[in-house]
């Protein structure tokens, strides 16, 4: 199989292949090698590929044979590196798989290299010091997101079709939206981080995938799925299984437009424009759509101040260990300003402003639990703006406390964190382009708690009735015939 034919598929269409002995699981993971070094120097969107030692038996699930990348950061492969874009962490070998990385081994997916991260997650661009600038398929001066930003230029440009990665302020929706993928952050609970770990920024952090289809998510999302005993969240089981509600019809929907961020943030004409024909669209297939202000239960600056100290708080403990495992000081050796700053400012987080933090929690889950008693789903921006230039978001960063780091990444993405607040699910769906520069718009949708199911079947629509999957970048792995 050449570079062209394989990036034409998605993951269920190329275990679809496999499963008819069409092709073998090699011959994919070769392409998507191929695909990696065709497209990869423009990107630097992998860190590194190893030989993959998995070896799917063809038809056992759905992704079976299709080759996968995991992120930097999250998720263990035992015998692998896991440095989290860190040169405090780097060169670490992981001895375990983690349950998720497990769960990929049974899903039949062919793990072969591992994905771009900024340094610990701390960012919603992926820069990091230790691997360098992710750059953006559509266009390479323009960030890719973060902080799964690896894995949204991998799978935008047909690395693989599919990609892991994680969530804990936006870091699956606005790589998504910068590179025009799929992508949704599942409920709180949906998917276990264990077994090191019973909750990752007291429960802010979930992982899910990217992709180029929604089938391809749901059908991820089907096989890791699940708590494990002793999680210390349990989300509701669906239903039926997610790849079913897909090709579902949704219904009529009552559903909320959120125009502009909370805090007074102002969303771009072009985006707002995006918007609006997104609107356009909704009320074509039946569903009622107005205007809507919901609440997050705090005004903002209490929800920043609040996401800085459990960020903060929780990098802290992260940094220690790491220290303590690599024998390496703390210091600007070791660790970028934004994330040095955290850890100065997570060092001060008292007990008490960590209880608080933790109010703040509560009142924005129950706050926006009530707006989903009263609409179906709110859509809003993904982000405010296009994909900004690279260098945006460390413009001036070591002058930056650790609050001031936190207020600068919710202010470049207002619409994401709240879902994360809350352990809601939320999507960003590249329903549509920028009219002028051809780069994607992502729209964000969210339900209320354990309702994946419901996105699930508006984004099956969606994608019917405005498809964008004949929508590719500049890097495209696809204009390589090569093998």
């Amino acid at each position: 199989m050449d570079i062209s034919e394989y990036a034409g598929f998605d993951a269920v269409g190329l275990a679809e292949l496999v499963a008819r002995r069409q092709v073998t699981p090699a011959e994919l993971e070769a392409a998507a090698r191929a695909a990696a070094r065709a497209v990869g120097p423009q990107l630097n969107a992998v860190v590194e590929t190893w030989p993959a030692d998995d070896e799917p038996r063809p038809g056992s699930t759905p992704l079976a044979g299709v080759p996968f990348l995991i992120k930097d950061l999250g998720v263990t492969m035992a015998g692998r590196r896991t440095e989290l874009g860190s040169r405090l962490a780097a060169g670490h070998v992981a001895g375990a798989d983690s349950t998720l990385m497990a769960r990929f081994r049974r899903a039949g997916l062919v793990t072969f290299g591992r994905t771009t991260t900024p340094e610990m997650a701390y960012s919603t661009t992926t820069e990091p010091v230790l691997y360098g600038a992710t750059r953006n398929p559509w266009d390479l001066t323009r960030s890719a997101g973060g902080s799964s930003g690896g894995a949204g230029a991998a799978v935008a440009a047909g690395i693989v079709p599919i990609a892991h990665a994680t969530d804990a302020a936006g870091s699956i929706r606005i790589p998504a939206a910068y590179n025009g993928l799929f992508g949704l952050k599942p409920t709180r609970g949906r998917v276990p981080v264990g077994p090191a770990v019973d909750e990752i920024y007291n429960g802010l952090a979930v992982h899910g995938s990217v992709s180029r289809t929604v089938r391809d998510s749901a059908a991820l999302l089907d096989r890791i799925r699940g708590s494990e005993p002793g999680d210390p969240y349990v989300a509701p089981e669906p239903s039926r299984p997610y790849a079913e509600e897909v090709t579902r019809p949704p219904g009529s929907l009552r559903i909320g437009v959120l125009t502009h961020a909370w805090g007074g943030h102002r969303t771009t004409p072009p985006v707002a424009a995006a918007l609006a024909r997104t609107v356009r669209l909704l009320e074509s297939l039946g569903h009622r759509v107005e205007e809507a202000e919901p609440e997050l239960g705090v005004d903002w600056e209490q929800f920043v101040l609040a996401n800085a100290r459990l960020w903060t708080a929780n990098l802290t403990a992260s940094i220690d260990e790491l220290a303590a495992a690599s024998g390496r000081p703390v210091d600007s050796s070791t660790l970028e300003p934004p994330t040095l700053a955290g850890y100065h400012y997570g060092q001060r987080v008292g007990g008490a402003e960590f209880v608080t933090a933790l109010a703040v929690r509560n009142l924005v889950a129950r706050s926006l639990a009530r707006y989903f008693d009263a609409y179906d789903v709110l859509l809003t921006p993904t982000v405010p703006d296009l994909p900004v230039p690279l260098g945006t978001h460390g413009r001036g960063a070591e002058a930056l406390d650790g609050l001031g780091w936190l207020r600068r990444i919710l202010d470049l993405s207002p619409f994401t964190a709240a879902f994360n607040v809350a352990g809601t699910p939320a999507m960003s769906v590249p329903v549509t382009a920028d009219a002028g520069t051809g780069l994607p718009v992502g729209m964000q949708f969210a339900a209320g708690y354990g309702r994946e199911g419901r996105l699930f079947r508006l984004a099956g629509q969606l994608e019917q009735a405005s498809p964008w999957s004949d929508r590719t970048p500049s890097v495209w792995a696809g204009n390589h015939p090569g093998r």
